[in-house]
């Protein structure tokens, strides 16, 4: 198979992943609009889940390593569409016409994915894509020692306290951590992590085990800033990320990617380290201070008064 066939590939299954998307937004989000389109009274619900169920395919030939299995699976929901609105032409009430529209209209967009389907499932290992590693730095500066940043960072288990999106970390025997964070939509993701390079108030690396669901790999430099003025904390870090290159498009648009992340969370250690607080307007129309955990409270603001 020469290379240009294998793009043309690409490209024709790329667009059937944005088309997923796009009509699966609209059946989730106007349902009421999409039956009207179609000529079919009612079934609100199941249009909506059509539209999940869309929604999932785009993204799984867009994202994932093996798209292949996520154009089949629009094979597969092409056949119920096509039932659906098979049943629809039979029942009273309907505009016949319109479904008749809508059927050629699957029709056609079946007729790729099983030519896509088929081209896919032609390539060596079912169309796996590369999955997309991305790096970036960030650095801030503390008015805090190296030493008290080390020690403070060594400890996993202090990370939550200004990590938003850091649930809990479990340190184990040895170098190993198990790591629970939360994940858009309100879930979880937990993966394993070990220690890769310790080097007292220095530096600190780690990374995530084989086979972890969150690929990740990061180092946190403690630098004596100039003038005796605090540390500079510059954190390098990689990470591959669930979906590739759409699930980074995807974060970076909800403001859920690493980079913002890590930024924001290097101004909260700040806060909470030069102040004992981290300010907060949550049910504070004030903009009040609140402290970020009892548990850690009394150190940190020890570590303010000094």
């Amino acid at each position: 198979m020469t290379a240009t066939a294998t793009f043309k590939e690409d490209r024709l299954a790329r667009g059937l992943g944005w088309f997923s998307i796009g009509l699966g937004l609209a059946a989730f989000l106007a349902p009421r609009g999409v039956a009207r389109l179609i000529g079919v009274k009612g079934h609100h619900g199941l249009i909506r889940l059509v539209g999940i169920r869309e929604i999932t395919s785009g993204i799984g030939i867009l994202g994932l390593r093996t798209p292949s299995v996520w154009v089949k699976s629009r094979v597969g929901g092409d056949a119920m569409d096509l039932a659906f609105l098979g049943s629809a032409m039979a029942s009273d009430g309907n505009n016949r016409s319109k479904v008749a529209a809508a059927t050629a209209a699957v029709a056609g967009i079946t007729a790729l994915d099983v030519t896509c389907s088929r081209q896919l499932s032609q390539k060596p290992f079912g169309g796996t894509r590369t999955v997309q590693q991305y790096q970036f730095k960030k650095v801030i500066t503390v008015n805090r020692s190296p030493e008290e940043l080390y020690q403070f960072w060594h400890n996993f288990e202090n990370l939550p306290q200004f990590m938003k999106h850091l649930k809990s970390v479990t340190v184990s025997e040895g170098n190993r951590s198990h790591w629970v964070a939360l994940a858009p939509g309100g879930g979880s993701v937990e993966w394993d992590a070990e220690m890769t390079q310790d080097i007292p108030n220095k530096a600190i690396g780690w990374r995530s085990t084989p086979g972890s669901t969150v690929q990740n790999s990061g180092r946190v430099h403690f630098l004596p800033a100039t003038g005796g003025r605090g540390t500079i904390i510059k954190v390098e870090l990689e990470y591959r990320p669930p979906l590739g290159a759409l699930g980074a498009t995807f974060a970076k648009l909800m403001g859920e990617s690493p980079e913002h992340q890590v930024m924001s969370d290097l101004r909260r250690l700040k806060q909470l380290l030069e102040t004992g607080e981290i300010p907060t307007t949550k049910g504070q129309p004030a903009g009040r201070k609140t402290s970020i955990s009892p548990k850690y409270d009394k150190w940190a603001r020890s570590l303010a008064e000094v």
